[in-house]
């Protein structure tokens, strides 16, 4: 850690991109350390500021789009959505979560691309790219598909092959071909513009290897293996559609690269939430070029080299700016002794997660830190999650709140018992838990966030010793006064857990403040013997945690399983529903067809890629009526999640009669028909609904308060 003090603290976390869900390799790598720094900071009363956003732009994206027949923003909408809502499911605490598609960012970005360019501190070159001349349009690495030369793959891509794990150039590839048309690509010249890393060398050199040695030795290492080889210039455009046009003349046809772009969002996020609230977060600029503030980058081990290297030259070459005090970078979490992949649908999706154990959120925060990927890559295992929660959430610390809250319920009704003299062993387990703040925040200033929450539990390990030495049930009955003290001081341990968890665990610690009666605490009080006073009335007990038994995680084993057998890509998950043969989508006027019958084989099959260009979402319906001069329609108002409402007509009439008990329910829609007029009415998309064998109809609904735009694949 830099020594000198800061007046505040900027925390950036790698921007997730946006074309699929949030997975545990994410949460634990990134977003779940970031988060107890910052919420560490703010319970010290620090002046921090938390930065996160979807990163929208790049090739993956027009990939999905393509293949789903969406456009690109279809497919950022809609995992923008799903990102920021498992985020702030998991308490993730953004000050702001925002995108790189909003204006604020196209404007900064391009306005900080154009005075690089300006100043003459990019470079313009004419390379060879391969064209498909049937799309009429430059070939990304990842739109050329051919002949790995290595392993001799046939589907290797133009930047990597995925069966070997060989990087490529495209022109490396055998039998080339695009992916958009089928073609064989041609060599075309092309200008773009380069960012020069190698005139910068000298100076990474001095600030990484001279001046933070102190990083971690994953991120030093990779840094400094980078700068012991000569840093090549860079591209910093790219020949396509998708992206922050290149603001410059001569340039149609070219955007920014991602990785130009992506990393000032944090800077334009920051300027949004300033522009929006001045008065709490003043100017962006205090944030970003204030030597007063200390910024901190969260990342994988995968951003290591645009954040240590390629960004800080960006903001080198254009002046201004302060320079990542600290990048704290995770390496990789696997899933089950497996990589986690997302194209094998290998992987633990956040929001399926809180399906199969609601409520439990602290539990995988908690079991991803222990875990944490700090130094080396490491494993999650359900086996270990249960083992976690069962005998250290459940067995340490829940135990031990459970005893000290019972039994001053049971013998005071719930009220602090006052502290009388003090026993040699009374005194031990005081000094010995006073010194869990140094500890814990020690380890926290240096981002060793695993071991700082050992020293949290090993808190409820001492309460545990306490307690079960000087046994209260026992000494009650032939010395009150003696239990008093006793159980005062383990309730001052639970108190000083709610603070030293408070982090870590902010839903667990939360719901023990308010057993606890006491919400206005700080990190400063934590080590204190006095945070409950006598006589201070507590709430009724409740258990923290609860067991989680074999059945559950054998569920999660056999899903896994399933995935192995199918490894169909479900990026991210979305929300499942069975494929029903009486299912039906009603739209328009038509009727829904009556069902014939449950044992009615299923309809022809059709490939899967049919399945995905539907576009199926939850919508909340606001208003239902019967349209005038029809029998059979109904108009739906819509809460579709895009803040928009959206009209829908559909056919369902005659199954209900009074439309308005269908207000207030979650209903699955198809978002992406094309529009059509009925009875006047614009109708835009298709209720889905199921009939039953005797032709009763019912809308499809939700179980739980799904959010609205909350996707259906």
């Amino acid at each position: 850690m830099s020594e000198k003090t800061y007046k505040r603290i900027t925390v950036t976390s790698a921007l997730p991109y946006a074309n699929g869900g949030v997975h545990i390799g994410h949460l634990a790598g990134v977003y779940v350390p970031a988060d107890i720094y910052v919420r560490y900071l703010r319970s010290k009363k620090r002046d921090v500021l938390f930065i996160g956003g979807s990163d929208e732009h790049g090739v993956p994206i027009t990939i999905r789009a393509r293949k789903e027949g969406v456009t690109p923003q279809d497919v950022v909408d809609r995992y923008h959505n799903m990102i920021k809502n498992s985020f702030e499911d998991f308490g993730i605490s953004f000050d702001i979560y925002s995108r790189t598609t909003s204006k604020t960012h196209h404007q900064f970005a391009s306005d900080f691309f154009r005075k690089l360019y300006d100043e003459g501190k990019l470079t313009e070159e004419t390379t060879t790219q391969l064209y498909d001349e049937e799309a009429k349009q430059f070939l990304a690495d990842r739109y050329v598909t051919g002949e790995c030369p290595h392993c001799h793959n046939q589907g290797a891509y133009g930047d990597q092959c995925e069966k070997c794990g060989r990087d490529l150039s495209p022109t490396e590839l055998i039998n080339p071909k695009s992916t958009i048309s089928g073609s064989t690509p041609v060599l075309k010249e092309t200008k773009n513009w380069y960012l020069p890393l190698n005139e910068y060398q000298e100076w990474l050199k001095q600030w990484i290897l001279e001046e933070h040695k102190e990083w971690r030795p994953n991120v030093y290492g990779q840094c400094k293996s980078w700068l012991d080889m000569d840093l090549q210039p860079r591209a910093m455009t790219r020949d396509l559609d998708w992206g922050i046009p290149v603001p410059v003349e001569g340039a149609e046809g070219k955007v920014l690269y991602v990785w130009f772009d992506a990393p000032i969002g944090y800077i334009s996020n920051t300027k949004e939430l300033c522009e929006r609230d001045p008065e709490r977060w003043g100017s962006w600029q205090q944030w970003w070029q204030d030597e007063d503030t200390r910024l901190v980058h969260f990342i994988g081990k995968d951003n290591i080299v645009f954040h240590c290297i390629i960004f800080p030259v960006m903001m080198k070459a254009h002046g201004g700016y302060i320079m990542p005090d600290n990048v704290p970078a995770n390496e990789f979490l696997n899933l089950e002794n497996d990589k986690i992949s997302t194209s094998r649908n290998w992987a633990v999706w956040l929001h399926e997660y809180l399906v199969d154990f609601p409520g439990k959120q602290d539990v995988l925060r908690y079991v991803l830190t222990a875990n944490a990927p700090e130094t080396k890559d490491n494993n999650f295992t359900w086996k270990d999650f249960q083992d976690r929660n069962n005998n250290e959430l459940v067995a340490v610390y829940g135990n031990f709140v459970n005893r000290a809250l019972q039994l001053t319920w049971k013998y005071w009704g719930g009220v602090v018992p006052a502290c009388g003299e003090l026993l040699d062993v009374d005194k031990a387990a005081i000094a010995e838990f006073r010194d869990v703040k140094t500890k814990v925040e020690t380890l926290l200033e240096q981002f060793k966030f695993r071991d700082a929450q050992f020293e949290a539990m090993n808190l409820a390990r001492i309460g545990n010793r306490y307690i079960t030495e000087c046994e209260p049930w026992k000494v009650w009955k032939n010395d009150p006064k003696r239990c008093e003290t006793i159980l005062n001081i383990c309730l001052q341990i639970v108190a000083n857990l709610s603070i030293a968890f408070g982090p870590f665990l902010p839903f667990s610690s939360n719901r023990l403040r308010s057993l606890i009666n006491k919400q206005d605490l700080d990190w400063e009080q934590l080590g204190d013997t006095d945070l409950l006073l006598a006589g201070h009335q507590l709430n009724e007990p409740q258990l923290l945690f609860e067991k989680i038994e074999d059945e559950a995680i054998q569920k999660q084993l056999d899903k896994l399983e399933a995935m192995k057998a199918s490894p169909s890509p479900s990026q991210g998950g979305d929300v499942k529903i069975v494929n029903n043969p009486s299912m039906a989508a009603s739209s328009g006027n038509q009727t829904p067809p009556p069902s014939e019958g449950l044992g009615e084989a299923f309809k022809d099959f059709v490939p899967f890629e049919t399945f995905e260009k539907l576009d199926i979402r939850v919508g909340l319906v606001k208003d239902c009526q019967a349209v005038k001069k029809s029998k059979k329609l109904l108009q739906f108002t819509i809460d579709d999640g895009t803040g928009t409402d959206r009209t829908i007509c559909s056919g369902i009439a005659q199954y209900y009669e009074n439309p308005a008990e269908l207000i207030g329910k979650r209903i699955l829609f198809v978002a992406n028909f094309a529009p059509r007029k009925m009875m006047g009415i614009e109708s835009q998309g298709m209720i889905l609904s199921a009939v039953d064998a005797d032709e009763s109809l019912s809308v499809v609904t939700t179980t739980k308060e799904v959010r609205p735009g909350s996707v259906v694949g």
